[in-house]
């Protein structure tokens, strides 16, 4: 409806063509759903084309977000079991000293 192709969606939702269908669809699918205007076609395929490359950077943002996580969780793991060796380094030291004495 946003690009003035009102006339379609009565056939688009008898299909049950929801948002993930749509991003299936080609010149020749939407010539099957009755778009015979090669006019709106070129629109409708122009729009899905931008929809696509939005999606695709918002996966790689969040994988890219995923992994610098992965990467801090890691980092913060690391940093806590260096602090349990040193714990366990001073623990076992006192009680040798203790031992010692």
């Amino acid at each position: 409806m946003s690009l003035n192709l009102e006339q379609y969606v009565s056939e688009f939702s008898a299909q049950n063509i929801n948002g993930e269908h749509l991003l299936q669809l080609d010149g020749s699918k939407l010539k099957a759903l009755g778009m015979t205007s090669s006019q709106d076609r070129a629109i409708v395929k122009k729009k899905l084309k931008e929809m696509k490359a939005s999606l695709e950077k918002a996966r790689k943002a969040q994988e890219k977000m995923e992994k610098q996580r992965e990467k801090l969780r890691k980092k913060e793991q690391e940093q806590l079991q260096r602090k349990l060796k040193k714990t366990d380094k001073s623990s076992s030291e006192a009680t040798e000293g203790a031992n010692e004495q």
